[in-house]
């Protein structure tokens, strides 16, 4: 190591070395600075304490409450390559001193606007029962097969979150649909009719909406704030897309009314995960369910990594960062994300 460089600690628990520090990576971020690297686990707090004298860039998820923070007088950002905020960081005063705060959160974004697509088709066409009806040699062919089945395209769509991924997810939506309405209550109206979506109330978009995409993040505020007298507005028979926080929606509730046929429903995440092997919501009917697969694909991590390198080189140049997203301080501090 060169003592004349710059120091990064990378702390990216629960991301793995393959997954943000691949050789390419390890080889030009040494170009730029000296690292000292810890996987498989948080960095233990003695390894933290070893560095804050002379850390310029974290990346991971290190608790930086305030007093740790003076004592860094180097540090120059935080990168979160878990693409969340974490309520282990005071954001107010990292911003106070200057020190960037930044999520990998939009490079996650177009995996999962393409798993939200995917998953209202199948829900729509009725493909999981064509699947099984097919093996279980009870298909039916054509019209005779398609009696339940209906159509995105110049179907009414509703977006719950407007954040990353609602605005990743509008363009893959716009050739099958123009009707798309937002529910957002962290934006203006204003704001939502410059992107050419129909801002909307929450009854609104529940009610109003053959396909849901519910996407919002959850915080301090919102838990649970879709509760079962909000979910039956949803149509019936609509197909719905739970791929953010499952913590957003009462889901046990979700689950049930599912099942019993209520609405289509692709879940993604789940309130507690792994999910128990014995919990009966395996055995759930009318639910497409997956393995929070969404935004978990190599080209995610590859998007993670460059947008990381980039980033992290033009702060070291003393450049504001520009691909990655920047904390507000009132907002991350809000933020549950487990």
């Amino acid at each position: 190591m060169s003592p004349g460089k710059p120091l990064i600690l990378f702390d990216p628990h629960p991301r793995t070395e393959a997954m943000v520090f691949t050789g390419d990576v390890a080889e030009e971020l040494a170009r730029e600075a000296r690292l000292v690297t810890h996987f498989g686990a948080r960095a233990p707090d003695d390894l933290v304490e070893s560095v804050l004298g002379e850390v310029a860039i974290i990346v991971g998820q290190t608790a930086m409450p305030k007093e740790r923070l003076e004592r860094a007088p180097n540090l120059k950002a935080i990168v979160n390559v878990k693409a969340n905020w974490e309520p282990n960081i005071d954001y107010a005063e990292a911003q106070r001193r200057g020190i960037h705060v930044l999520s990998a959160a939009p490079a996650m974004a177009p995996a999962v606007a393409e798993y939200c697509l995917c998953q209202a088709i199948a829900l729509a066409r009725g493909l999981p029962a064509a699947d099984r009806r097919f093996r279980e040699g009870g298909e039916q062919y054509g019209i005779a097969g398609n009696g339940a089945a209906y159509s995105l395209f110049d179907a009414p769509v509703g977006l719950i979150g407007y954040g990353n991924l609602g605005r990743t997810l509008v363009p893959l939506l716009r050739p099958f649909t123009r009707r798309i309405s937002v529910h957002d209550p962290w934006l203006s109206d204003r704001f939502l009719e410059t992107q050419n979506v129909r801002p909307v109330g929450l009854d609104a978009v529940l009610s109003e909406s053959r396909f849901l995409f519910i996407l919002a993040g959850v915080t301090s505020e919102n838990e649970g704030f879709l509760d079962e007298a909000k979910l039956a507005l949803i149509p019936g028979d609509a197909s719905v897309v739970l791929a953010s926080r499952a913590e957003v929606v009462a889901f046990d509730g979700f689950v049930d009314m599912a099942s019993k046929g209520r609405f289509r429903a692709a879940i993604d995440v789940f309130p507690q995960e792994p999910v128990a092997d014995g919990d009966p919501m395996r055995r759930a009917g009318n639910i497409l369910f997956s393995a929070h697969l969404a935004g978990g694909l190599e080209a995610s991590y590859a998007r993670i990594r460059d947008m990381m390198l980039d980033d992290v080189k033009l702060i070291l140049r003393g450049l504001p960062p520009q691909r990655l997203q920047r904390a507000e301080p009132s907002q991350a501090a809000m933020a549950r994300s487990r």
